[in-house]
């Protein structure tokens, strides 16, 4: 079927966006690609639309394990087969996903990166047909990006068993030395680099120095109305802004990785569908958010990275109508960021003492624990051993990143259930076992696929349908399941945590004191970076994010804090560039008074002349002596 018979069929688009179909035909003619497209440039189809007509599965490494599941479920839902395989899923449970794709229908695997070296998964790898390997969020595989993984590194050596099909990279934030680590690190051989422009023509980014951030906000979402976000560092405040905003009139709810699983989904349901108007939330809320009419972004803290801002940013008028980028940030922002910063990199000793006291909270001996999951509770954890639990947090997601655990925050996951008896061999065991026919036979009646795949259930429905009480429903599951009939998984009750390797002893925790001393100072410049967008009040918002990403020679969008500013001297773009580049190698050199640097203006008349000095006054560029000399302003650029 043509490709756009595809997108038509299936997402009901006439028209690919810019770039998609070119990346599509790279990876269709067997080429290794990287493609760099902003948040909502639709990186998705670019693999999606080649499994559907190439043979085989296309396999999607990401590590993003919320973001599997609401793709698998779209692609279900519109008749797509996809499955997804991660830590935390049982060992029958990732077998039923293999025999799956190789025996069955399935057109896209998701897989967690951790789970390549899996043996199970190198093994399937050898009979299953595979079409193509897709590695998204591709700039984790690089220790110099902003969320550098590890397990990223065992990408490159699946390819001997993939010899000649094409990997296709697809990142949405990337500085230039991350692209070039990309390429690298992945073994790409030859590839064709696609690069979509940063620029969002209807996005104007606004930084504000607000010490009443509250009320501000406020005056935000009244002004640009419909519907918006508010991103936030801690859980605590997402409750207290979208309390604020309720008690004044706007509708809002708030979002976090600590509510529930249920209470997340009814709460991103509320707000795609219009019924809350403004979602408050810490940066767990986004991946997979696909709403076009987001009219506003609004930080109320500070971000850690420019990278993270601009895909937060980027949620804002997908719908290509104008939208605002709003981050608000005072003095007192800049001394908790730099603080915290501190506690994100703990010691490394301090990070030896956690995972020791991790394995020692859940009893696992030296060479055990591999695969296992335990349900976790970091106060009581931290009351235990008494670390802060900050330390804690970020030493988990250390130990994360560096492959050693996985943190799984998966409370409110359904619980499944697979039937490992098939037909026959489960008709012969009711006639033998009879007072499980009854329940067994409500299992087939309420839910369809349970013999070829696992299947969410309710417990509370099983009770409700067989008029029983879901104490004896979850009876007659565990005992179905202690006898093999079925593979019952309850739905956890807590976060857990999870070891991806056995417990290894102190000493052989390789978290390189070098190694991590460099991530630690690439972190504290990307710092840095940010801290210089929200300072700068000369240059133009959208050109300090295009060059840090690499697009030298962006023009200023004329829309910005900073531009509307400029604006006001009622010059245009040219008169004032103009100006500058007349006056500027002149003031660098020695001092001028008023009539000196109007003189040597030519073609501009005195007036304009006169408000640029007025502008680039105001905003630092040049200064005047006790004179009434001007100078230019040594390290300022216009």
């Amino acid at each position: 079927m043509p490709l756009r018979n595809l997108l038509l069929k299936y997402w009901g688009f006439s028209s690919f966006r810019p770039l998609q179909e070119e990346i599509i035909h790279s990876v269709m003619e067997g080429k290794d690609t990287l493609a760099l497209m902003p948040t909502g440039g639709g990186k998705s189809l670019c693999f999606q639309i080649p499994a559907l007509a190439l043979e085989g599965v296309c396999i999607v490494v990401t590590p993003l394990i919320a973001l599997m599941k609401d793709q698998v479920e779209n692609l279900t839902k519109k008749g797509i087969k996809a499955r997804a395989l991660h830590s935390g899923m049982h060992h029958f449970e990732m077998e039923v996903v293999f025999n799956n794709c190789i025996y069955g229908d399935v057109k896209i695997l998701y897989i967690s990166p951790e789970r390549l070296e899996n043996d199970i998964f190198k093994e399937a790898l050898k009979i299953m047909k595979v079409c193509l390997l897709t590695v998204d969020e591709a700039h984790c595989i690089s220790q110099w990006g902003y969320d550098f993984r590890p397990s990223y590194l065992s990408i490159a050596a699946i390819r001997e068993y993939l010899p000649n099909i094409p990997i296709l990279a697809l990142t949405a934030t990337a500085t230039p030395e991350v692209v070039i680590d990309i390429k690298e690190k992945l073994s790409l051989r030859n590839p064709i680099f696609f690069q979509k422009s940063f620029v969002r023509k209807n996005l104007t980014y606004v930084v504000l120095k607000e010490e009443d951030k509250l009320n501000r906000l406020l005056r935000i979402a009244r002004w640009a109305g419909n519907t918006g976000i508010v991103y936030v560092r801690n859980r605590r405040k997402t409750n207290e802004l979208a309390a604020f905003l309720e008690k004044n009139g706007i509708s809002a709810t708030f979002y976090h990785a600590g509510l529930d699983m249920k209470t997340r989904e009814e709460r991103q349901n509320a707000w795609t569908k219009n019924q809350k108007k403004v979602m408050v939330a810490t940066n767990a809320f986004g991946m997979g958010i696909d709403k076009a009419n987001v009219r506003f972004v609004v930080h109320a803290d500070v971000p850690d990275s420019l990278e993270a801002y601009f895909q937060e940013a980027g949620r804002a008028g997908r719908d290509e109508l104008p939208a605002y980028a709003v981050l608000m940030y005072n003095e007192s922002d800049i001394a908790e960021l730099t603080n915290s910063f501190e506690l994100t990199y703990p010691p490394i000793e301090t990070i030896l003492k956690v995972y020791q006291a991790l394995c020692n909270y859940f009893q696992i001996a030296l060479g055990a624990g591999k695969d296992m999951a335990f349900p976790f509770d970091i106060n009581q954890f931290c009351n235990n051993y008494n670390f802060q639990s900050t330390v804690v947090y970020n030493t988990l997601k250390i130990l994360e990143r560096e492959g050693y655990i996985i943190v799984s925050d998966a409370v409110g996951t359904p619980s499944r259930i697979c039937f490992r008896l098939q037909k026959d061999e489960l008709y012969r065991f009711q006639v033998e076992n009879g007072r499980f026919e009854a329940f067994i036979k409500l299992i087939l009646r309420s839910y369809g696929g349970v013999f070829s795949e696992f299947v969410k259930i309710s417990e509370t429905e099983l009770a409700n349908r067989g008029s029983i009480h879901k104490e004896d429903v979850i009876k007659y599951l565990h005992s179905l399941h202690k006898m093999q009939v079925i593979e019952y998984i309850p739905q956890p009750d807590s976060p857990e945590i999870i070891f991806a390797i056995e417990r290894l002893d102190n000493q052989y925790i390789t978290i390189s004191q070098a190694n991590y001393a460099q991530r630690k100072q690439a972190a504290f410049q990307r710092l840095q970076h940010v801290i210089s967008y929200i300072s700068s009040t000369n240059r133009c918002r959208l050109q300090i994010l295009l060059e840090y990403f690499g697009e030298k020679n962006g023009k200023r969008c004329g829309t910005c804090d900073v531009c509307v500013e400029r604006n006001k001297a009622e010059l245009s773009e040219l008169e004032m560039d103009t100006i500058i580049q007349i006056i500027k190698p002149h003031l660098k050199r020695y001092p001028m008074d008023i009539i000196q640097i109007t003189s040597i203006v030519h073609g501009i008349s005195e007036d304009k002349v006169l408000k640029a000095i007025q502008w680039l006054k105001e905003n630092g560029k040049i200064y005047t002596s006790e004179n009434n000399l001007f100078s230019w302003t040594k390290g300022n650029e216009a």
